[in-house]
C-alpha cells in the first residue's frame, strides 16, 4: 500500500497525472543547470512551483555565506486540523546544486531511462528528489497530511555541505528528517557516514637560479612531493580514506628553484577517534616533509573540518520510520555504512536525527549519469510513504 491511509486514494498509489507531473518537473529541473554557486534558476523554479500550490517559501542568506547566487529554501506544510499541533514535524531535504556541468543539458527519456541526450551530467543527483518533493508538496497542499511537514532545499551541498551548514536549524520544528541522496538501488539506508577534514599545505622555500646557484635554493616542490608520497592514500582501514586532490607549485619555467608549492587533500573516517588520529598522522607527515636536513622549507598547514561523522543506533526513531516507509511501498531495507557525506551529516550534528536513503540514480557526478523512470516514480512513492509513516507515529490531537 502506497500512502493510501494518508491521502485516501482508492488505488493506494500515485495517479497517472502525478507521474506525468513528476516527469515534467524532473525534466525542467535538469534542464536548468545549477552547479554549486549558480543555483538561482533552479531555486526560482522550485519557489514558483511551491507558491503556485499556495504554499509559502522563505529563502535564507546562505548565498552570502557560500559565495553563490541563491540561498536555502524552506517550505512548511501544515497537517490537517486533527494533527497534534505543537508535535514535531518531519523534515524532507534535497539539494539544488550539482557538480560542474558542460553547458546545456538535454534531459531525455529513452527506453525507460532518463539521461542527458548530450552525454553529460544529468543532475538526477539530487533533482530526482527535488522533483518528488515538489509533487509531494502539490499533493499535500490539497490533501493535508496527518503530520506537519517541512521541506528544505539546500544549496552548495556538493562543496562539503556548505549550504546546509548555513541553515538556521534552530528554526526547524522537526525532530527527525530524511534525505534521499544516495546513488544506489531503492531500499538503501545509510547507517553511518564519515566526517571530513580538508587540508591545505602551503610550502614556502627559497628561489634561486637553477643552473648558476641551485645550492642557494630550497625547493618547495620537492618538499611537497615528499609529503604527498609519505601520506597514506585511498582506503586506510576502519572505514577511513585519505586523498590528495590537487598539487601545484613553482612557475612555468625550468631555470628557477621553486619557492612555493600547494597540496590540497581530504581525510574521511566513520569514527571520530579514527578521524582525529588520522588527522594527526597527516599533519605530522606533512611537517616531516618540510623539515629535512639541508632542504628545510616553511610550511603553513590549514586543517578545516567540513562535517562530522555519524552513526545511527539500531533502535533510532528515524530508522524505524524509514523501515516503515519502505515496507509500505514493498521494498526491503538494505542498511550499510557509506564513504560519502550528505546534508544528513550536518542535520544530525545539529540535533535533527536524519537518515540518508537511496534513490535509485546511477553514475552520479559522471557524464552519462542516469535514473530509470521507475526509480524516479519510486522516489515519489517513498517520500509519500515517509510522511505517512511519520503521521501514523504522531499522536492524534
Amino acid at each position: 500500500m502506497i500512502a493510501a491511509q494518508l491521502f485516501g486514494d482508492e488505488d493506494g498509489g500515485t495517479s497517472a497525472a502525478e507521474r506525468e507531473r513528476l516527469a515534467e518537473l524532473f525534466s525542467r529541473l535538469c534542464a536548468a543547470p545549477s552547479p554549486t554557486g549558480r543555483e538561482r534558476a533552479c531555486a526560482d523554479l522550485v519557489t514558483g512551483v511551491l507558491r503556485g500550490a499556495g504554499l509559502s517559501v522563505t529563502e535564507d542568506d546562505a548565498a552570502d555565506a557560500v559565495g553563490g547566487d541563491a540561498g536555502n529554501l524552506l517550505c512548511r506544510i501544515p497537517g490537517r486540523p486533527s494533527t497534534a499541533h505543537g508535535a514535531p514535524s518531519v523534515l524532507l531535504c534535497a539539494h539544488l546544486d550539482t557538480v560542474p556541468v558542460a553547458g546545456r543539458i538535454a534531459p531525455e527519456l529513452s527506453d525507460g531511462v532518463w539521461r542527458d541526450a548530450l552525454g553529460g551530467v544529468l543532475g538526477a543527483d539530487n533533482k530526482a528528489t527535488v522533483a518528488a518533493l515538489l509533487v509531494l508538496a502539490e499533493r499535500l497542499a490539497g490533501h493535508p497530511p496527518a503530520t506537519d511537514v517541512e521541506l528544505l532545499f539546500t544549496v552548495a551541498e556538493e562543496t562539503q555541505l556548505q549550504g546546509a551548514q548555513a541553515v538556521d536549524t534552530a528554526a526547524l520544528t522537526s525532530r527527525v528528517g530524511f534525505v534521499i541522496d544516495h546513488p544506489s538501488p531503492l531500499g538503501g539506508i545509510v547507517m553511518a557516514a564519515p566526517g571530513h577534514v580538508r587540508f591545505e599545505a602551503h610550502y614556502r622555500g627559497r628561489a634561486a637560479h637553477a643552473g648558476i646557484a641551485p645550492e642557494h635554493g630550497r625547493s618547495a616542490v620537492r618538499a611537497a612531493a615528499r609529503g604527498v608520497v609519505a601520506l597514506p592514500q585511498g582506503r586506510v582501514g576502519g572505514g577511513a580514506t585519505v586523498n590528495v586532490g590537487h598539487m601545484t607549485g613553482g612557475t612555468p619555467v625550468t631555470n628557477v628553484v621553486p619557492d612555493v608549492a600547494l597540496v590540497l587533500g581530504e581525510i574521511r573516517a566513520l569514527d571520530e577517534d579514527v578521524l582525529t588520529a588520522l588527522v594527526g598522522d597527516v599533519e605530522a607527515l606533512l611537517h616531516d616533509a618540510a623539515h629535512v636536513d639541508g632542504e628545510s622549507v616553511d610550511l603553513d598547514l590549514i586543517l578545516e573540518r567540513r562535517f562530522s561523522p555519524y552513526r545511527h543506533a539500531p533502535a533510532a526513531e528515524a530508522l524505524a520510520l524509514a523501515h516503515d516507509a519502505l515496507a509500505r511501498i514493498g521494498v526491503g531495507p538494505r542498511p550499510f555504512a557509506d564513504g560519502g557525506g550528505s546534508d544528513a551529516n550536518v542535520l544530525n550534528a545539529r540535533g535533527v536525527a536524519t537518515v540518508n536513503l537511496a534513490g535509485g540514480n546511477e553514475a552520479a557526478h559522471e557524464p552519462g549519469e542516469r535514473i530509470a523512470a521507475s526509480a524516479l516514480e519510486s522516489t515519489l512513492d517513498l517520500v509519500l510513504a515517509l510522511v505517512e509513516a511519520h503521521g501514523a507515529a504522531t499522536p492524534a490531537g
